[in-house]
């Protein structure tokens, strides 16, 4: 994980932020918007700003507070500028795939953050490359900038990512910075989340609002599937462009499961909201009265709590308790050499209050299930420490297939749910009971339509043309020459 987050769920790609000022330096917002998406990535931070003239630039591995120093904030002038948190699911593991992405080319520098994954990134390298473009990472980030820095040699800003936008394929959502100028694009099925806020002296985009709460901003609205915002570089407001529009979105939905803050509202919704929701749900399609309710902290917390509240409401006799402490200093570099330091790795994570768990019937939440291996472990765990029954409940359906949009998730041989069912699944990890949520409960808690979710792990079906795959919707990739199409007058 990402954060050391026990949980098995999957890990997201990365956290991307944009201000643009008026008579204040924008380093050190961008700083502070950073460190509130630092769950979004912990493998390298960046930060570019533009004071007008020229461009600044401070990217490097680690975490935001590693990354920059005292010195590092007072060298990037300038009141506008994008940053970047990265955890890598495309391109390598070293600072080479670091954002943001800077170049400079005839029309000027561009700086380019990047949260999601295209699905064509190789084949628009090599149509580049074919051209004269060197490439200095494996990244797809570096495909979609040095592509827009092509067309912005021929086109001007607008119909440039418009442009780009006709080429790539796949989740992407942006924070670019052309000279003084900050924008932000969201792809036209809108899967990865990006927001709009207003900020003491200027405005902000953000992958999600927590980042603007932090700058005690307000916030003003999500960025729309297929559109592009821009800036304006003295911090007065913001221009908008519909680029591209598509009759049905593909927003993830592990976003409100997993990824972002509770504290974060993502396409009208308030994540913990959600999350509470959904685990009212899982209560009445699978509610066991039991005595206590634990979740797996710390994105089981919100579910159940909603899953206790909608016992409660029943009459059920269901105590929600904080049953399982978290080591946060255990991350995802914890060294395990052996098997035995394998098996241990849960115990260093999670510790059970014996006193809440012994001599009585549990139900575990959690969000999500992928190889099995840490669910069989805190259930051991839990029986070990006298609890009489350990039943599992899931607040997502089961993962069955591999995610192409930016996800970190196991291949199809190391997904449990891939080949068995939830009774094999039971046994495997050997609790009284498990449940999964259905599709059903996750669209009707988002207040989604399934046409408008991108459900592709949990159905193997796909938004997006992706070889070897299938999709659940009319889609195509992008033809080479697709691009060169003009752009209406807005």
């Amino acid at each position: 994980m990402p954060d050391g987050r026990h949980s098995e769920g999957p890990t997201e790609k990365c956290g991307v932020v944009g201000v643009s000022l008026d008579d204040r330096e924008a380093a050190r917002p961008l700083y502070y918007a950073l460190y509130a998406l630092q769950h979004r990535g912990q493998e390298s931070a960046g930060i570019v700003t533009h004071d007008g003239f020229q461009q600044h630039s401070h990217v490097e591995m680690g975490l935001v507070g590693d990354a920059f120093d005292e010195g590092d904030l007072e060298s990037l002038n300038g009141e506008t500028g994008i940053g970047h948190v990265r955890y890598p699911t495309a391109g390598s593991v070293d600072s080479s795939c670091a954002q943001p992405f800077s170049v400079s080319f005839k029309s000027g520098s561009l700086g380019l953050s990047h949260n999601g994954n295209l699905v064509n990134a190789e084949e628009v390298r090599q149509e580049l490359a074919a051209k004269g473009h060197a490439f200095t990472s494996d990244g797809d980030t570096e495909v979609i900038a040095h592509d827009l820095a092509r067309n912005l040699l021929e086109e001007d800003l607008i119909r440039a990512v418009k442009r780009t936008m006709g080429r790539i394929h796949g989740s992407y959502s942006l924070t670019i910075m052309h000279d003084d100028t900050v924008l932000g694009v969201r792809d036209p099925e809108g899967n990865r989340p990006l927001c709009i806020g207003e900020v003491d002296g200027g405005y902000m985009l953000a992958s999600e609002s927590a980042a603007i709460d932090v700058l005690d901003g307000e916030f003003v609205r999500d960025v729309k599937p297929g559109e592009l915002v821009v800036l304006q570089p003295d911090g007065s407001g913001f221009d908008s462009y519909q680029l591209v529009e598509q009759d049905n979105t593909a927003h993830c939905f592990f976003e409100h499961v997993y990824f972002a803050r509770p504290d974060s509202r993502i396409d009208d919704n308030l994540v913990y909201d959600v999350r509470r929701e959904l685990g009212r749900k899982l209560w009445d399609e699978s509610g066991v009265d039991s005595d206590v309710v634990l979740p797996v902290p710390d994105s089981g917390r919100a579910f159940a709590s909603g899953y206790a509240e909608a016992a409660q409401d029943e009459g059920a006799g269901v105590e929600f308790a904080e049953g399982l402490m978290k080591n946060r200093y255990v991350g995802r570099t914890f060294i395990m050499p052996t098997q035995d330091a394998r098996e241990r790795a849960v115990r260093l994570k999670l510790n059970p209050i014996r006193d809440v768990v012994e001599g009585k019937t549990v139900t575990v939440i959690d969000d999500s299930i992928v190889r099995g291996t840490t669910s069989t472990q805190l259930v051991q765990l839990l029986k070990d420490v006298g609890a009489e029954e350990v039943h599992m409940r899931i607040g997502a359906p089961p993962i069955v297939a591999p995610c192409y949009m930016g996800i970190d998730m196991a291949s199809r041989e190391e997904l449990i749910a891939a080949g068995q069912d939830t009774e094999d699944i039971r046994e495997e990890i050997a609790a009284d009971s498990l449940s999964y949520l259905s599709i059903d409960a996750v669209a009707e808690a988002l207040g989604e339509s399934k046409a408008d979710l991108c459900l592709g792990c949990v159905t193997g079906e796909y938004p997006y043309d992706i070889e070897g795959e299938t999709t659940d919707r009319d889609v195509a990739r992008p033809e080479i020459d697709g691009a060169e199409a003009g752009i209406a007058d807005d």
